[in-house]
């Protein structure tokens, strides 16, 4: 089978999928943050993701900071250079997004991009 054709950048986009606010962590993902920064699993459980609780499920998700351009984002991710700082340790949830060839938020902000004429233009939260 012919490998996909990725028709997106990341290098390109400033962060939006990492400013969703349930990006969740398995314990394969713990382990990996905690090798990633030589901490133990309990301190990298503890320092980097929350207990998120929704109709009656449980999960652990990376803990958020603020940011300037959306309301908030990952705790990993550097809001100045607009990249994500533990990319080789990130979740597993990250290294699969957004699961295919093409990236939705990717089409829009080249589109918006164009129209604007603007190569650098970043819709802020109230514009979304």
């Amino acid at each position: 089978m012919p490998a996909t054709k990725v028709t997106f950048d990341c290098a390109k986009c400033p962060g939006y999928c990492c400013t969703y606010d349930r990006i969740e962590t398995k314990p394969a993902d713990i382990a990996r943050l905690a090798k990633y920064h030589g901490v133990t699993i309990a301190q990298a459980t503890t320092r980097f993701t929350k207990t998120y609780t929704w109709e009656g499920k449980t999960e652990r998700i990376l803990r958020h900071q603020k940011d300037t351009v959306y309301k908030s984002v990952c705790m990993f991710f550097d809001t100045e250079a607009r990249r994500c700082t533990i990319y080789k340790g990130r979740p597993s949830v990250c290294r699969e997004y957004p699961d295919g060839k093409k990236c939705g938020y990717y089409d829009f902000i080249k589109f918006e991009r164009k129209h604007q004429e603007d190569p650098a233009f970043v819709p802020n939260a109230g514009t979304l």
